[in-house]
């Protein structure tokens, strides 16, 4: 009897124009999954809902039952190695583990400017806190955003030096509702949320309830139903594109003298972002990480 403990997995590295090939190949030899990943260092921003992007070079790994027969599938991989771009191939034994504690095993909590952290559900928030730190739950495997990206990471910090008491604000683009649970954490009357993917504001709802933030602090919108009136503060963590697209919309909701914090942006994109918001917004200031930029600016 096949160990049911144990997985086979096939591990191939090709190109993107050949991983449609192969994942037939997998699932025709009965593979349980198929995962991607890159094969280098290339970033794919966070696709649109039901949008694919993928690697140039990347890895298909899939996995199948213990007793599976690969020996054809190993067959095909080898004859077509030139034709579907395989820099190479190998099936290896998986055994099988606590797989929620090896997710999680690798994630500690992570501070963001001088007082707000990020804690994993894992990790007990400390009951005494002298320094008056802000502490935010969230689970690093959700999507749409953790804490651990450089652009989440900069907004967090910037709301860590600029803490938005008694403000109203938007968190346009909000994912997983991050930036929304440390704005009310740090202090904000109220934040309007909204996002094209309805899973992101069942996300952020979870994210509310894991830190006993009340309905009322946070309204999660579709962007079609988002209330059209002015705030003290927008923040918009999406992409350039995006971005610029969403100017007039975004000027809009931002009341005069208001705060503007973008991000989600390359440092090559400074300058195009800066210009289409210039129309409407001064003071600019742009803070980098790793190749992404936060830019933060004054409405007129």
């Amino acid at each position: 009897m096949a160990d049911p403990k144990t997985w086979l997995q096939c591990i191939c590295q090709t190109t993107k124009k050949h991983h449609q090939a192969i994942e037939d190949t997998m699932e025709s030899a009965g593979a349980l999954s198929i995962t991607w990943q890159d094969a280098y260092d290339t970033p794919v921003l966070e696709p649109l809902p039901g949008e694919q992007l993928l690697w140039n070079d990347m890895i298909i790994t899939a996995l199948f039952e213990s007793d599976s027969d690969l020996s054809q599938l190993s067959t095909i991989l080898k004859q077509n190695k030139t034709g579907w771009d395989i820099k190479e191939f190998h099936i290896e034994i998986l055994e099988d583990q606590d797989w929620e504690r090896v997710w999680m095993k690798d994630f500690h909590p992570i501070k963001f400017g001088e007082k707000l952290w990020i804690y994993p559900s894992n990790y007990e928030i400390p009951k005494d806190n002298p320094e008056g730190h802000t502490y935010i739950h969230l689970d690093p495997g959700l999507a749409f955003g953790t804490g651990t990206h450089p652009t989440t990471a900069l907004c967090l910090e910037w709301l860590d030096q600029n803490p938005c008491k008694k403000l109203s604000v938007v968190d346009y683009g909000c994912g997983s509702g991050i930036l929304a649970v440390a704005a009310i954490k740090l202090g904000a009357t109220h934040i309007n949320a909204t996002d094209i993917d309805p899973q992101a504001l069942i996300a952020t709802k979870e994210n509310m309830l894991r830190n006993t933030i009340p309905d009322e602090k946070i309204s999660c919108y579709l962007p079609s139903d988002f209330p059209q009136k002015e705030h003290d503060l927008v923040l918009a963590n999406i992409l350039c594109g995006p971005l610029i697209e969403l100017f007039p919309t975004i000027a809009s909701l931002t009341r005069s003298s208001g705060t503007l914090v973008l991000s989600g942006l390359l440092e090559e994109q400074q300058s195009d972002l800066i210009h289409t918001y210039s129309a409407t917004f001064t003071d600019f200031e742009v803070k980098s990480l790793d190749g992404w930029i936060r830019i933060s600016a004054t409405k007129i």
